[in-house]
């Protein structure tokens, strides 16, 4: 019975399969270095406030640091019969220095370690993904850049509609993936806020100094309810939310990537190393990564949707319901970064075929809109030069021509406000050039565009952050 921390109200072990049920080292002992650098926080205060004295304080932060080099280097094994990360570092401590490990947990209780961690490791997580997110804008940002002068249909209903640029159509993703960046971003300024000292639900007689240990482990502030601070898990609601909308985009993205990948519309060429084949069509190329993010957007929205569920029952304050919010997260998390990962480079190396774009663009009438514009210009109301547009169309429908082979002769036998200029108003390159508004297809917007993402990867981009790992390192050296 001396196995488990918790043993001694019990006189029964716990049967092997309630262990193993019960047991979630499995999957969160991916914080255990989170976990150990609270701990050392954790341990740093104790002494300060001469709850433990300064030197028991010492050589439990360098033990803890010893362990953390050691399972950072794979000298120290997982032990996956432990119940948890905190009870195998705590164990493992134990064994290295004694009784004096069993002095660590003073002042603090399971509860508000896990939620320590957890937060600890999504701001990491958050950082991480920040990063990957920036890499694919500006690898859209790139590929925009070198087509932003390539006219092809845009579309409304997935009919023909207007001409835009390739380069316009791009940058409508760097802007999805910018609010994404913000999201992650407000997610992870109501997130940063240490809960560790609020114990198990009510807080603790001991005097300690809970605005140390977040201050030390880079937290903006604490949480000031104590049954709050253990039973908020609303940061991995919110971020499974932003996640979500980063894979709704990235999978909107794809089924793009994969019509303008099929023969119907053959806008693109996916490179080879991020395509396969088929095992019985020797000709398919199949846009197999765009289809995978596709399909585990509906993966990251389960997460989300498994948290809800979990959540939405649970009193305060602890409950072990809430051990279930971390396979959900951390899976989300893990497909997100793979996601991203892989959608990057296949932007980077996808080949634009501009030539097919603008041949599509030539079909369809895109350029309607425009002609009525062209009569609206000429003091012509917009719903009577609508009509007459409209006639036209269906004009060139009956004829088998487009707008732009029309003769000027019939044009003015629907209007005499026509005149020769009219087919430079309705050429596709005056159709995307005159669209000059502030967020427009114009050259010169897009490159206002691509400027200003430019400018906002670059303030983005910082020095890679390893605050947590530094404040590890200042905790060890200054106790």
């Amino acid at each position: 019975m001396d196995n488990k921390m918790w043993a001694g109200r019990f006189s029964k072990e716990l049967s092997g399969m309630a262990d193993d049920f019960n047991s979630s080292i499995r999957f969160d002992s991916r914080m255990y270095a989170q976990d150990i650098i609270g701990s050392m926080a954790h341990a740093a205060m104790l002494g300060q406030r001469r709850i433990i004295s300064l030197e028991e304080s010492h050589e439990i932060i360098d033990a803890l640091g010893q362990i953390l080099d050691d399972l950072d280097s794979g000298a120290l094994e997982f032990d996956y019969k432990s119940e948890d990360i905190h009870m195998f570092v705590e164990a493992t401590l134990t064994q290295r220095v004694g009784e004096l490990g069993k002095k660590l947990h003073t002042a603090r209780s399971r509860n508000d370690q896990v939620a320590l961690d957890i937060r600890l490791y999504l701001r990491d997580e958050i950082s991480d993904i920040s990063q990957k997110a920036l890499t694919l804008i500006e690898a859209i940002t790139k590929k925009a850049k070198a087509h932003e002068a390539a006219i092809m249909p845009g579309y409304t209903h997935l009919q023909r509609a207007q001409p835009v640029t390739f380069g316009h159509h791009l940058m409508a993703y760097a802007m999805m993936l910018r609010r994404d960046l913000g999201r992650l971003h407000d997610t992870e300024a109501r997130m940063n806020y240490s809960p560790l000292g609020a114990c198990a639900l009510a807080g603790t007689t001991y005097n300690t100094d809970r605005r140390m240990t977040a201050e030390a482990l880079g937290f903006r502030g604490v949480c000031i309810n104590s049954l709050d601070a253990v039973s908020d898990r609303d940061f991995c609601v919110e971020l499974a939310s932003a996640l979500s909308i980063i894979m709704m985009h990235l999978s909107r993205f794809s089924e793009e990537i994969i019509l303008w990948s099929s023969w119907e519309f053959k806008f693109v060429e996916l490179d080879d190393s991020y395509s396969t084949g088929s095992s019985i069509m020797p000709q398919k190329k199949n846009p197999d990564m765009a289809e995978l993010c596709r399909g585990k957007t509906g993966r990251v929205y389960g997460d989300l949707m498994a948290l809800l569920t979990v959540l939405k029952g649970i009193p305060l304050a602890y409950n072990k319901d809430m051990q279930e919010d971390k396979e959900a997260i951390f899976d989300a998390c893990d497909t997100v970064k793979m996601c991203l990962d892989v959608f990057a480079p296949m932007i980077e190396s996808m080949q634009v075929l501009e030539d097919n774009m603008r041949r599509a663009a030539a079909g369809g009438f895109i350029n309607a809109t425009d002609l009525a514009d062209y009569l609206t210009k000429k003091d012509l109301p917009f719903r009577t030069a609508y009509k007459i547009t409209g006639e036209l169309v269906a004009h060139c429908i009956e004829k088998g021509v487009v707008l732009e082979t029309l003769p000027l002769s019939v044009y003015k036998e629907f209007s005499d406000l026509f005149e020769e200029d009219l087919f430079e108003a309705i050429s596709l390159e005056a159709c995307t050039q005159s669209r000059t508004s502030l967020g427009g297809t114009a050259i010169a917007s897009v490159r206002s565009q691509i400027n200003d993402t430019e400018k906002f990867i670059k303030e983005q981009r910082g020095p890679d952050d390893e605050a947590l790992f530094k404040n590890a390192r200042f905790i060890r050296e200054g106790n």
